[in-house]
């Protein structure tokens, strides 16, 4: 004789776990201001809108420097006029224009060039030296975050002005002041990334025969290369787009770029030759972000190797 025995009924609902309950605690008339991912979903409109709003009117400026007619508001028809098709007004032919491309090119390259190892030897210099001086100095490289870039401005023009030095008011003024802004980027990154690796490395070197200066060299740098090459794309694209530093420590017509030349221009009647010489200043900041990205993906990536090798080594 068989017997079964069927679950009792207690007239109750079982119970639901948690997170169910609070999701469904969720659907009332204002369920979707608390849950932001159900629709609809307000996060990904305010970001899609913050996107439109951003690159809009940067497509437009693009679009219009291929428009065949003088307008910047009326599309008159594809053309590359404004690039090198017009035989005075097009960037290819005004000298003005050309010399104030060539003139951001400059300080973009120049300034990374002097940046970058600056902010490399400060940051090492910052991480092995102890005591309140670079306590202070640590302090110090906040500033350029928090300092108005108009006071920096004013304050350069009024040494470079007042005070008896070997250069005026021009390229070298403008580099000065550029690098003095700038310093504060590869800094910060190059120190954040010596955090992440630490003093193990170096000290393995060093106890297996190299001097502290060949542990840099050989150790230390090959792995700080990627902020580096982030460092380095930071401050090219910060500087190309620079207006302020610039347009005051700018001497003649012939040391003003891109930025003054634009805001100069548009006060006129500009032709849309103007937005021809901005979409080149945005191409080559493109190109210059993609490289240094593409660049720092495969260094990261030999530098995490490294640190792998390495650890493997130390813990046999």
């Amino acid at each position: 004789m068989s017997t079964s025995t069927a679950p009792r009924s207690t007239g109750k609902a079982p119970r639901q776990p948690r997170q169910l309950r609070q999701l469904r605690q969720l659907r009332g008339p204002v369920g979707w201001w608390r849950d932001p991912w159900r629709k609809p979903r307000v996060l990904v409109a305010v970001t899609v809108g913050y996107l439109l709003w951003s690159l809009l009117p940067v497509l437009v400026a693009v679009l219009f420097s291929f428009n065949d007619g003088r307008s910047r508001t009326t599309w008159q028809g594809f053309s590359m006029r404004w690039y090198y098709g017009d035989p005075i007004r097009s960037v290819w032919h005004d000298d003005t224009l050309q010399t104030a491309l060539m003139q951001t090119l400059k300080l973009g390259v120049v300034t990374t060039l002097i940046t970058v190892p600056l902010g490399v030897m400060l940051a090492i210099g910052l991480d092995r030296w102890r005591g309140r001086i670079p306590s202070s100095a640590n302090s110090m490289l906040l500033l350029s975050f928090v300092l108005p870039e108009t006071l920096l401005a004013v304050a350069l023009l009024m040494v470079v002005t007042t005070l008896v030095l070997p250069f005026t008011l021009g390229t070298t003024a403008q580099v000065i002041g550029l690098v003095t802004f700038q310093l504060s980027y590869p800094a910060i990154l190059v120190r954040a990334r010596l955090a992440t690796i630490g003093q193990a490395m170096e000290e393995a070197a060093m106890d297996l025969g190299a001097t502290p200066l060949q542990a840099q060299r050989r150790v230390i740098l090959p792995m700080l290369v990627p902020a580096i090459v982030a460092s380095a794309v930071l401050v090219f694209a910060d500087v190309i787009d620079d207006f302020v530093l610039v347009r005051y420590l700018s001497g003649d017509a012939a040391t003003e770029p891109m930025s003054v030349k634009v805001y100069n221009s548009a006060r006129a009647a500009p032709t849309p030759a103007l937005n021809a010489l901005v979409t080149l200043t945005l191409v080559a900041a493109m190109l210059a972000v993609a490289l240094g990205f593409l660049l720092y993906r495969y260094l990261a990536k030999r530098a995490g190797d490294q640190e792998s090798i390495g650890s493997f080594a130390g813990e046999t």
